[in-house]
């Protein structure tokens, strides 16, 4: 892209809050991991919701670039959904990214478990089936029309197999009993709010959103539905090229992870101000503090990636037809992490 940082900026300042969450934080047009001077370039990708807070605060508090130190620039991109992350990961034009386990797993088994390793987990929950009040139950969603973030993303998964588990048979291209259409999260809400879909199965803010701005009513929470309520939502994963390239690097940024965790864990309410001010600053506007603190209470925030979750997922996308069988052995690199946990006096996570 030609576009500089400010006049991104400006442009976003003139677009609806609701329209931004697509357009990049930065941009560099440099090749993977160099930069002039001999630095290392590190292209972090992340979506606009809260469900990585851990990123958004991350970067608004500096975070990330204190871990990083000297000898490393942090560039920073936003996307609407992880499918979009994926194909930019893949494509090298990012070197790490928050994504969703369904991305994850896609961006590994697309490339034949060579692109991307998980490093990190980074968000537990934070998402939720929302509808309109007069429906109260799976068996009232027959004949209706739902939307998710994207074809094949997180959600999406969840939302086809839910209401297979259901009895309700849903296809990709938006037949059967329920249709689901996946669109951009900011039009889920103004299609709600203008009645032309029923509801949809969506990450934070935007699950509280349809709540507070669209007068929905939360169907499912799908804490719900796992062990514990501990499911992965967000997790970082990096290239594996630039990893082997720079792994002093991908240990740093490690090291801000677990960092960007501990602050959003301890300081709870300055978290919240921070990745609310960073939506804003990418944007526009910010959400409305209603918003952010009734998300928040649906959220956990932790490095451990929730092994079994993401298998348990990959077998969930194998039911409704979106994913065949894969074999996800070596997806997982954990040992940085884990060096950084023990310098820390924490125990280790596991990647099983």
């Amino acid at each position: 892209m030609h576009r500089t940082t400010a006049s991104l900026r400006r442009h976003l300042r003139g677009l609806p809050a609701a329209l931004a969450g697509v357009l990049l934080l930065a941009c560099s047009g440099g090749q993977a991991g160099s930069s002039p001077g001999g630095r290392v370039e590190l292209r972090l990708g992340m979506l606009v919701n809260l469900t990585h807070a851990t990123a958004l605060v991350g970067v608004r508090e500096g975070i990330f670039t204190r871990a990083l130190g000297a000898g490393v620039t942090l560039q920073a991109s936003t996307f609407n959904a992880g499918p979009d992350e994926v194909t930019a990961l893949l494509s090298s034009s990012i070197d790490a990214a928050y994504v969703g386990p369904n991305p994850a797993m896609t961006a590994f088994t697309q490339s034949h478990g060579q692109a991307v390793r998980i490093v990190s987990g980074a968000t537990s929950g934070g998402a939720a089936l929302v509808v309109r009040p007069s429906i109260t139950s799976a068996a009232g969603l027959k004949g209706r029309t739902l939307a998710s973030p994207q074809l094949g993303n997180t959600q999406d998964v969840a939302l086809r197999y839910w209401l297979s588990r259901s009895g309700l048979r849903t296809t990709p291209e938006g037949g059967g009993d329920v249709s689901i259409h996946p669109q951009d999260n900011a039009q889920t809400l103004l299609t709600f709010r203008a009645g032309q879909i029923d509801g949809a199965w969506v990450p934070e803010p935007w699950a509280t959103r349809m709540v507070v701005e669209g007068g929905g009513r939360i169907l499912v929470d799908e804490r719900d539905l796992w062990p514990a309520g501990r499911f992965a939502t967000a997790l970082l994963v990096v290239r594996t090229d630039f990893e082997r390239q720079h792994p002093d690097v991908v240990r740093r940024l490690l090291q801000g992870q677990v960092d960007a965790d501990a602050f959003v864990n301890a300081q709870p309410a300055a978290a919240q101000r921070a990745a609310n001010n960073q939506i804003g600053a990418i944007a526009g506007r910010p959400l409305s503090d209603q918003v952010v603190a009734a998300a928040w209470t649906r959220m956990t925030f932790t490095d451990d990636p929730i092994a079994t979750s993401l298998r348990d997922s990959a077998a969930h996308a194998r039911t409704v037809g979106l994913m065949g069988p894969v074999d996800l052995d070596g997806i997982f690199d954990l040992a940085p992490l884990n060096q950084v946990l023990s310098s820390l006096g924490r125990p280790p996570v596991q990647g099983t």
